[in-house]
């Protein structure tokens, strides 16, 4: 049986999600409903992508009794209570990254989904490519010897982007961009809390980071170095160093289609789209929406992959980079 999916928002993300979908089996993946703000916005995406319901608000969303999870793609500052908003619904949730504001929302997140005992997963979409399970294998075999340095960056010129620069929609580069970055560390590292945090950054006048480096120090001296910039652009690659060689994640490392061991390239492709997308291998969202299948099918209430635990720290690191930097919400204070 199908796995019945529900969109909430009918924006450019959650377009490339659904064109992601249609690249699984039908009998495994279907998308029943989807829901706006607007039901004309809902209406419209619906006839695009042969939807059968569109709502003109999320509540209608989470009252379909033939939905088994929602995707949320709703910007970042709607995610607190989107989430709780299904969850309360008792539906299963795939939330967009980051989950949260702060680890203040994600901890609400978390503890809505676990009282409704209920699967919820933030999706970082990353952790579910080809590219990235070869990695944890690869690491897994101790196959650069003891890893002692990572490092990725990620920038790109964002400041004509509303959503990047203004801080009530959720705007700066960390939140936006050194996500995939933190949390290609953090999966290295096994979801280990780092020793030491430094951060340095510049924010613009809207009170956002534009360009954020840090600096993290984990036990048994090991180091990691990230930056993330909505300013300029960067080389956005990662690299693993270990004591018997290195693991490189060329560009684009945030949804990587190749990789480079010990100076030998592999390709994973991506399957073609259906419809023009909005991001670069949109279609590899598709990885993601399987390991939630799966998790359903076993019963799960969390992924291994991308567990609870591993948001809640990431969430937890970027307050502390953003307490350095200066970085501060509206959510932060409430």
């Amino acid at each position: 049986m199908a796995t019945r999916w529900g969109i909430c928002s009918a924006g450019k993300i959650s377009h490339d999600f659904t064109v992601a979908l249609k690249t699984l089996p039908a009998e495994d993946h279907q998308v029943v409903a989807v829901a706006a703000r607007k039901l004309e916005d809902a209406e419209e995406f619906s006839r695009k992508h042969n939807i059968s319901k569109a709502y003109g608000g999320y509540e209608e969303l989470a009252r379909d009794p033939d939905i088994d999870v929602v995707y949320v793609g709703v910007i970042h500052p709607y995610h607190l209570e989107a989430c709780k908003l299904f969850t309360n619904a008792k539906k299963n949730v795939l939330c967009e990254k980051p989950l949260a504001m702060n680890s203040k929302e994600v901890k609400e997140i978390l503890d809505s989904a676990q009282k409704n005992d209920v699967f919820l997963m933030e999706a970082v979409w990353t952790r579910f490519f080809p590219v990235s399970v070869e990695i944890r294998k690869l690491l897994a075999q101790e196959y650069i010897g003891e890893v002692k340095m990572v490092r990725a960056d990620f920038g790109v010129p964002l400041l004509n982007v509303p959503r990047s620069v203004q801080k009530e929609l959720g705007g700066g580069a960390l939140l936006d961009l050194g996500i995939y970055c933190l949390q290609f560390i953090n999966m290295v590292y096994n979801g280990e809390k780092p020793e030491s945090i430094q951060a340095s950054g510049i924010c613009l006048e809207t009170g956002v980071d534009e360009t954020v480096a840090v600096n993290l120090k984990y036990s048994e001296n090991r180091l990691a170095t990230f930056t993330c910039s909505a300013g300029v652009q960067l080389h956005n690659d990662a690299i693993i160093g270990g004591t018997k060689g290195t693991i490189q994640v060329p560009p684009p490392m945030w949804c990587p289609t190749s990789l480079v061991v010990n100076g030998m390239e592999t390709q994973y492709p991506v399957p073609e789209p259906y419809l023009p997308l909005n991001f670069i291998n949109s279609t590899g969202m598709r990885y993601e929406a399987e390991e939630v299948r799966q998790c359903l099918l076993k019963g799960l209430k969390e992924s291994k992959v991308m567990p609870h635990a591993d948001s809640l720290l990431l969430a937890e690191i970027e307050d502390e980079i953003r307490r350095q930097v200066g970085v501060v919400y509206s959510q932060d204070s409430q």
